[in-house]
């Protein structure tokens, strides 16, 4: 009898974002315990755990208008028993408790025994897969981000002389901006008059402006017409690439998640770098890449017959009932010392008549099971999830199985983003399915 995991079959199961603050154990509607059953049924499921998992041993280390991420450890447990063995920790908030609470929370997932990638003591180990043993086989975990509210939160390597710093695997990501002829020597004498230098000359003989350095930086190229697209730091992709290869020799399946802040030409659309990241993960070795970070679903493409999820919207969305906020949080809002929590949630929302209160999409979403049989994708299966947008704080951002008709409208919502792609979707009862051709 030969070994189990060289069969080539696994069944992956792929959620986006966890914000998760609160228990999910103690439920029980049937709807609800189905798709806990759903998740424990993969081989292998993962989240993308956008909490940080610490007793506030840190203090704030960004300034930004959102949540500073914190939740129970316990909570930990409560994903595991919820099924989920294998977490992305790649994203915007890793560093909202800066270097303490990068280093609290992966202390804390090892505790409870929860793989992850995505943040490390340096950059070689934020960058370094993760590994989890199954029947099945050996499956690794690369996660990467690419936007950060401050510059100062991605890993630095270590030297002999000097240690690295803990931090995210970021890939650092910029817009560059095309304006037509006219627009661009208006510019230019704008910048000669304000002191701001001249124009360099690109490649092509086109002008090129660039402004700041660093997050900051802006460039802008002279064209035929206005455009805008998104690109990829060199030396960040060519790193990436390498430990998805270092995964390749190491495992038997290997699974990209990638933390988006940017947007295509129109909100459903994947950023131009995410598409590239997503081809080059995927030739660098990879079977999957899954996308989250715009709290909202996009698009599904198969690419040389590995499924490509450009992002998966929000699993757990429970931002809201954080216990506690920095001053600096209650300051932008008008608000004291004395303010509670949840004054500020209310401050912050209009009283949830604004933000992500109000927004849709931030609240449906879909969890994905890929299958594959003898190495070969076979199927991809989406079952639709309603996250309860408009229910009281402490009921809504527990995911339920979503219902008709809003079971419907989520996957009809993923057969017109994946069309572009190629990609058919059948919507068989409640479920979309995708079969390999």
């Amino acid at each position: 009898m030969g070994y189990e995991s060289l069969a080539g079959d696994l069944t992956l199961v792929l959620t986006g974002e966890s914000l998760i603050t609160r228990a999910l154990s103690p439920f029980r509607e049937d709807g609800f315990l189905r798709l806990i059953q759903l998740l424990r049924a993969g081989d292998v499921t993962f989240t993308d755990a956008e909490m940080l998992f610490h007793d506030y041993e840190g203090c704030p280390g960004v300034a930004h208008t959102g949540t500073w991420m914190r939740a129970d450890p316990s909570l930990i447990g409560e994903l595991k028993w919820a099924g989920i063995d294998l977490c992305a920790t790649a994203m915007n908030h890793a560093y909202d408790f800066g270097e303490t609470g990068v280093l609290v929370n992966i202390a804390n997932l090892k505790k409870h025994g929860m793989v992850y990638a995505g943040t490390g003591e340096n950059l070689a180990l934020a960058r370094a897969p993760g590994y989890l043993d199954t029947p099945k086989g050996r499956v690794a975990l690369v996660a990467a981000c690419d936007t950060m509210r401050v510059g100062g939160a991605k890993a630095v390597d270590q030297r002999p002389d000097m240690k690295g710093k803990p931090g995210v695997n970021l890939i650092a990501a910029e817009r560059e901006y095309t304006v037509d002829h006219q627009a661009f020597a208006d510019l230019t004498r704008i910048g000669a008059a304000m002191g701001f230098g001249a124009a360099a000359r690109g490649s092509g003989g086109e002008g090129v402006y660039r402004f700041g350095s660093g997050a900051a930086r802006m460039t802008i190229r002279e064209g035929d017409r206005f455009g805008v697209t998104t690109l990829l730091d060199e030396r960040d992709l060519a790193d990436n690439m390498k430990w998805i290869r270092e995964a390749r020799k190491l495992a038997d399946w290997v699974l990209y998640s990638f933390h988006s802040g940017f947007h295509g030409a129109a909100f459903e659309d994947p950023a131009d770098h995410v598409v590239a990241l997503a081809h080059a993960a995927i030739d660098a070795g990879a079977d999957v890449f899954v996308g989250h970070g715009s709290h909202s679903d996009k698009g599904i493409e198969l690419y040389r017959g590995k499924p490509i999820f450009y992002s998966l919207g929000d699993f757990i969305l429970q931002n809201d009932t954080v216990l506690r906020q920095p001053a600096d949080a209650y300051a932008l809002f008008g608000l004291g010392a004395d303010a509670t929590p949840g004054e500020f949630y209310d401050a912050r929302s209009g009283t949830q008549t604004r933000g992500q209160d109000v927004k849709a999409v931030y609240w449906q979403t879909a969890v994905a099971t890929v299958r594959w049989r003898d190495h070969r994708l076979e199927e991809i299966r989406l079952t639709p999830v309603d996250l309860g947008m408009g229910l009281p704080r402490g009921q809504r951002g527990r995911p339920m199985p979503a219902e008709p008709p809003l079971a419907g409208e989520i996957l009809a919502r993923f057969q017109r983003m994946s069309a572009p792609f190629g990609t058919r979707i059948e919507i068989v009862g409640d479920c979309g399915v995708i079969t390999a051709g």
